[in-house]
C-alpha cells in the first residue's frame, strides 16, 4: 500500500517556487533587492510573494487531500484560474471518485 502521509508544504512547492524562496530568504526578505534580482518592478515581485503565500496556505492546510486537489488549489492560488473553475473542477473530480 503506497504511503499516505501528508507531505511538507515546501515538498509541495515546484522548482521555480522554491528558487524564489532562497532568492527571497538570500536577500533578506527585501523586496527591492529581490526586484532588482529578477529585473521587475516591485509591485511584480509583490504580486509574486502574495500568490506564493497563497500557494503556501492553500499546501499547509489541504496537504492531506490528493494530490489532484491540492493541485487544483495551488494553480487557483497561482492565479492561474478563478473560484468558480476551481469549484467546477474539484465537483467533477468528486463525482468520479464517487462513480468509481
Amino acid at each position: 500500500m503506497p504511503d499516505r502521509a501528508p507531505k511538507r508544504w515546501i515538498d509541495l512547492l515546484d522548482d521555480e517556487d522554491v528558487a524564489f524562496v532562497k532568492r527571497f530568504v538570500l536577500s533578506s526578505g527585501s523586496l527591492k533587492k529581490l526586484a532588482a534580482a529578477y529585473g521587475v518592478s516591485y509591485p511584480t515581485v509583490r504580486l509574486r510573494l502574495d500568490r506564493l503565500i497563497a500557494k503556501v496556505e492553500v499546501l499547509d492546510t489541504h496537504g492531506g487531500e490528493s494530490d489532484f486537489e491540492r493541485m487544483a488549489r495551488a494553480f487557483h492560488a497561482d492565479g492561474r484560474f478563478d473560484m468558480e473553475t476551481l469549484k467546477a473542477i474539484l465537483a467533477a473530480h468528486r463525482r468520479e471518485i464517487e462513480e468509481g
